[in-house]
């Protein structure tokens, strides 16, 4: 193996020394959890109990490319780019400057430990240069913490790569005060994470060597996100290319490409699997009825990016595309009802893909939606039903030339076999077998419940020439869904038949149903008119006209909005 240097077994202060880090844009941002986190000061703690200088830990492999040199006035330092173990790396270095903020200024020893630990972290000569240079820090987190010591909360984060960042400044934090509370000392802890934790250093100069070893090291059984797995199988596939021109340019397509992959992820968790597992469904040369799982995923589309430039550039921008398009399926809060299922979310995703005008989009969606939640809504049906059939149909759609007069009757066909009367039936007698007999729109229904509650607000908007108010159900969406669903007639008051029935159930802001408590359906009236929502106002109404909110009130109520319910996703 060409320009590989002999790798280098050493300790986390050798791998630091007269080196400097920088991960690239194009690899994945932070992604550590806190139990991988936890698991790192596990090995720590279990470190200082051995009391034993001579105990070594050992902690990851390092893959790196070679960049070059840099001078720093009598200093000369190896600039790496890390292709692999980035996670740990960054972590380690959180936890040294946490330490480093943690030491008593006004102790000598401690003092001299903090220097050090900020001349190592901290390049003084350049205002440009840390030890490491993280990616995706747009806000610029990372640098803050490592030159001022200050980090905010993490709701502040408005990326996924931001919000790790944040929850790993703030546990190494905890990790150190705890240490200290513990009675033992940071001198110690310093000592012991600079020369008992040990790695192993790949060193290259060749960027196709750096990802052949990556390759190797995966086929190895180390633990590496599929969606990097295929990166690098696929940028492997790029520097086989013999004309240098092409190979070239190809390979910083592919780093803008998973540059742009990354970004689109953002604060979505598991975007990245679902993506990928959703691109190479719709790959495959063959109609699917199921999705393909993580690790089949990165075969086809590796084996469908073939060997020429083209192929690879089709298969990652395919990617691209697909996770944009997943992006945006989850992020209409309004429809968590309706994707809360995976095939719902490959159908949406394949028709929004499609070669189709926008109008007929805006058509198909509709009835996706309408259908999807008549199955997995009203009547309550699992991931495990409906897959084949979602699945081949968002194949056609981005494989055949199918019509849009074709997939629209698939759709309905599919909605037809799950009888709309059915889904009333369960919403009147109950959708648990423990609660049969007393309707129950409300135990374990909650997500549904406020997609159609919200539906319902959208149809007396619409019957009365008005609108929504849009800063009311944003608040709506961005809470958990119970958060806002009121009893009409309290809980511990109403009979066990109208209780969790849809008459007496409907929405308002987060946190005024718990105000409202247990007081009497008629003194709830005035603050259901102030909400400004039109299903409110009508409760209000009615209220006024049945002062008790009867059993008969609250049935006529159930009945106005099933019949609505009938029309809405009937066929």
């Amino acid at each position: 193996m060409t320009n590989l240097i002999p790798p280098d077994y050493c300790s986390l202060i050798q791998l630091l020394s007269n080196r400097l880090f920088t991960i690239p844009e194009y690899q994945r941002s932070y992604s550590w959890s806190k139990r991988q986190r936890d698991d790192l000061f596990d090995d720590i703690e279990s470190l200082e109990k051995e009391k034993d200088d001579e105990t070594i830990h050992f902690m990851a492999m390092l893959v790196c490319r070679r960049r070059g040199k840099v001078k720093l006035d009598t200093d000369r330092f190896i600039h790496l780019d890390v292709v692999d173990g980035q996670q740990r790396l960054t972590t380690l270095v959180i936890l040294f400057n946490a330490i480093r903020y943690a030491l008593d200024q006004e102790d000598d020893g401690q003092r001299r430990e903090a220097d050090k630990l900020e001349t190592l972290l901290i390049k003084q000569e350049s205002e440009d240069l840390l030890l490491l240079q993280t990616n995706h820090d747009s806000s610029h987190f990372f640098e803050t913490y490592l030159r001022k010591g200050t980090a905010p909360s993490t709701d502040t984060a408005r990326t996924l790569a931001d919000r790790n960042l944040l929850s790993a400044i703030h546990e190494c934090r905890r990790f150190v005060d705890a240490w200290v509370g513990r009675g033992l000392t940071l001198l110690g802890l310093a000592n012991l994470i600079k020369h008992q934790l040990m790695f192993v250093l790949y060193e290259t100069s060749d960027e196709k060597t750096v990802y052949t070893v990556f390759e190797v090291l995966n086929s190895r059984g180390i633990l590496v996100a599929s969606l990097d797995k295929l990166k690098t199988a696929m940028m492997g596939l790029a520097f086989s290319i013999r004309k240098r021109v092409i190979r070239e340019r190809l390979i910083d397509q592919l780093h803008n490409t998973w540059r742009d992959i990354h970004a689109t992820i953002g604060l979505r968790k598991d975007l990245d699997t679902e993506a990928l597992r959703f691109a190479a469904t719709l790959y495959l040369e063959d109609r699917p009825s199921k999705l393909l799982s993580e690790e089949a995923a990165v075969d086809v589309l590796r084996d469908r990016a073939g060997t020429s430039a083209s192929s690879i550039r089709k298969v990652a921008r395919w990617v691209s595309d697909v996770t944009k398009a997943c992006q945006a399926v989850r992020l209409n809060r309004r429809q968590e009802a309706v994707t809360a299922i995976v095939q719902a979310r490959l159908l949406g995703v394949a028709l929004n893909a499609g070669d189709f005008r926008d109008e007929e989009v805006s058509e198909l969606l509709a009835i996706w939606e309408r259908v999807s939640f008549r199955i997995y809504g009203l009547h309550d049906k699992d991931a495990r039903t409906g897959v084949g059939d979602y699945c081949r149909l968002a194949w056609d759609i981005v494989n055949t030339d199918i019509s849009f007069e074709d997939v629209y009757e698939r759709i309905r066909r599919i909605g037809s076999m799950y009888p709309i009367e059915d889904g009333i039936e369960k919403m009147r007698s109950g959708f648990r077998p423990e609660t049969a007999g007393n309707a129950d729109c409300y135990t374990d229904w909650t997500d549904q419940l406020r997609y159609l509650l919200f539906r319902y607000e959208e149809h007396l908007a619409e019957k009365s020439g008005e609108s929504i108010d849009n800063n009311h159900w944003e608040f709506i969406w961005a809470k958990e869904a119970n958060l806002s669903i009121e009893h009409i007639r309290p809980q511990s008051t109403a009979p066990d038949d109208i209780k969790h029935s849809m008459g007496n159930l409907m929405l308002l802001p987060p946190g005024m149903n718990s105000r409202l408590s247990n007081k009497p359906p008629r003194e709830k009236a005035a603050t259901y008119r102030k909400t400004g929502f039109h299903h409110a106002s009508e409760v209000a109404d009615m209220l006024e006209a049945s002062p008790g909110w009867s059993k008969g009130t609250c049935k006529r109520r159930e009945k106005k909005i099933l019949d609505w319910v009938r029309k809405e996703w009937g066929d």
